[in-house]
């Protein structure tokens, strides 16, 4: 029996389906147990290994994406926050707006989840195979000028552009002069009814004259990313400070 185990778990690892190895007894166990024939069990077989790709499949494309943290839509308090209607974001789980190269944007203050709701849904998308990137503003900008003093900034450009989904968060944190309005312009145009973007500020949009020193080209950024959007405004309080203020109650 060991001989035949051996030849197998060879076999296996040649055609490149070593993720079998751990579980191929189990498999035939239950084969046997289920009374399976020969086609019930060579399904059930390549079945264990799809789901093992996928899976694999999902956690690489999540650490691609470099995600700060993760966090679900699942794990999201809607009763903290009554300002964001959940059914919609819920719909949006569907990720159709990644098929429609519609774009969602989160507004509002410090602290109230719009990077926890940004994240959800990019890793919602990476689950469901699309290429997804998440990078705070400031970071964006940086390597964008940097690309741009390097002279390949038409490859970081293009790099952005073939995403499904770019996840951009934090704008506004911090001024945005007007080389870098000019960069985020560039990038933003080249991905206009080409890929989807989530955007998360912390400034309305009729604030953004605070943020981008020229307004002109925050117009025009603004009305690219509006185009095709759903935009969710958020008022509430932060929940960093929800269990000092239930403790000063």
């Amino acid at each position: 029996m060991r001989e035949i185990e051996k030849l197998l778990e060879k076999q296996f690892k040649d055609l490149k389906l070593g993720g079998l190895v751990p579980n191929y007894k189990q498999i035939i166990d239950k084969a046997v147990n289920s009374k399976l024939n020969y086609h019930e069990f060579l399904s059930l077989l390549l079945e264990e290994e799809i789901l093992r790709k996928d899976d694999s499949s999902s956690k690489r494309k999540i650490f691609i994406a470099k995600f700060p943290f993760i966090k679900t839509i699942d794990t999201f308090d809607f009763s903290y926050q009554p300002s964001i209607n959940e059914k919609e974001i819920l719909n949006f789980s569907s990720l159709e707006f990644i098929d429609k190269k519609e774009n969602i944007i989160f507004l509002g203050p410090p602290g109230v989840g719009k990077t926890h709701l940004s994240i959800g849904l990019g890793i919602k998308a990476c689950m469901s195979k699309y290429r997804v990137i998440f990078t705070s503003a400031s970071k964006l900008l940086e390597e964008l000028e940097v690309s741009l003093k390097s002279g390949i900034l038409t490859d970081k450009l293009l790099y952005y552009s073939r995403l499904h989904l770019l996840i951009i968060d934090e704008l506004g944190y911090m001024p945005i002069n007007k080389n870098q309005a000019n960069l985020l312009f560039q990038l933003i145009s080249m991905r206009y009814e080409r890929g989807s973007i989530i955007l998360t500020s912390n400034y309305n949009f009729d604030e953004w004259s605070k943020v981008f020193e020229d307004t002109v080209v925050a117009a025009a950024i603004i009305d690219r990313l509006v185009h095709h959007s759903k935009i969710f405004y958020i008022n509430g309080t932060s929940y960093r400070i929800k269990n000092k203020l239930v403790n000063i109650n």
